[in-house]
């Protein structure tokens, strides 16, 4: 009888530990790795902030597990028809993660031994904070907030490099830290947006420069397109350049009307706008649909933070990133904007 009963809850426990993993797969570091190669998956960093900006997998967005959220978090953010890779520091807490997720309703891989393991493997690593959002179809797109006006937006397997400069604040290794870009654009000519060794470093074979007019003399090649101009990128992205300038009396000199680039991506239904150096503008108004917007708030030459949430009332996006802003005081932003997700990160200076 004594027999029967140990067997009866060796069966019980077993199923119970099936279930509870079901829709997990714990994978070694090189598969692992191989599968965050596709760009269809989203890969989540668990640890802690702290621990997440001392070094991550390039390409992954953080939530902390020990957050009292964080389920709360990822179902507000990530597509249930999204795979998820997870990792932490040794796999303990992302196998939790994962078997919560799992039972939500996601598909998870689980990094076994975690950053440790990876580490130990001599992988690629990253320190740029990086946002994830995700087209109507549930396509991740990745943004990689790198520093001052320099971003990556990656997805559908192609790198955008915008505005890359190698020595503005915190140097950036690009030949080093990213792949060759697919596109590279930039808005306008100035130093701390137009860096031609940052460009040399991030160009292969294929790859496209777009940038405005004064850009395209100083750097000496590119593609010139102007305010209203449309292009079609890799993996059917949708480019338009808008305009940016400066408004106010006596700024104009800064970034005058028609000589600088915003840009719109379209990328399968998801629209980001990187806005470049300018102020609110009356054409902005006709921005609209942007799910993502990145606002310069670097006054007297951008935006002042009155300006940006003039800005953002005029796009409504459904997030804005400020970027660019140096030494301005830009904390007030959320309470100002409480309709918008505002995201404030201190690389975007």
């Amino acid at each position: 009888m004594m027999k029967k009963l140990f067997l009866i809850s060796i069966i019980t426990f077993l199923g119970m530990l099936s279930l509870r993993c079901q829709g997990v797969t714990s994978l070694d570091v090189n598969s692992f790795e191989q599968k965050v190669s596709d760009p269809s998956v989203a890969i989540i960093d668990v640890r802690d902030a702290e621990e997440y900006a001392a070094g991550h997998l390039r390409g992954a967005s953080n939530v902390d597990w020990f957050a009292h959220d964080f389920v709360e978090q990822v179902l507000a953010s990530y597509p249930k028809n999204v795979s998820l890779a997870l990792y932490c520091r040794s796999g303990r807490r992302s196998s939790s993660a994962a078997n919560k997720l799992a039972r939500e309703g996601y598909t998870v891989f689980n990094l076994e031994g975690g950053y440790l393991a990876w580490n130990k493997m001599r992988k690629k690593v990253c320190y740029y904070d990086v946002q994830t959002f995700f087209t109507p179809t549930g396509l991740p797109v990745k943004l990689t907030l790198i520093k001052h006006g320099s971003l990556e937006v990656s997805a559908k397997g192609v790198s955008i490099q915008i505005d890359p400069v190698t020595d503005y604040g915190k140097r950036t290794e690009y030949s080093l830290e990213f792949p060759r870009a697919d596109v590279i654009l930039v808005t306008h000519e100035h130093g701390d947006h137009l860096d031609a060794s940052a460009i040399k470093a991030l160009t292969g074979s294929k790859t496209r420069i777009i940038i405005n007019e004064a850009g395209a003399a100083a750097l000496g090649s590119g593609e010139v397109i102007a305010n209203g101009g449309t292009v079609t990128l890799p993996g059917g992205i949708l480019l338009e350049a808008v305009p940016a300038y400066n408004t106010t009396a006596g700024r104009e000199k800064f970034h005058p009307k028609g000589h600088g680039n915003g840009y719109v991506l379209n990328i399968d239904g998801l629209k980001i706008y990187i806005a470049g150096d300018t102020e609110p503008y009356p054409e902005m108004s006709s921005l609209k649909g942007v799910d993502v917007a990145l606002l310069p708030v670097n006054q007297p030459y951008t935006m002042t933070v009155d300006q940006c949430v003039q800005a953002a009332k005029m796009i409504e996006p459904k997030t804005l990133i400020p970027y660019h802003f140096s030494q301005t005081d830009i904390s007030r932003l959320p309470a100002l904007l409480p309709e918008v997700k505002v995201i404030i990160r201190v690389s975007m200076r």
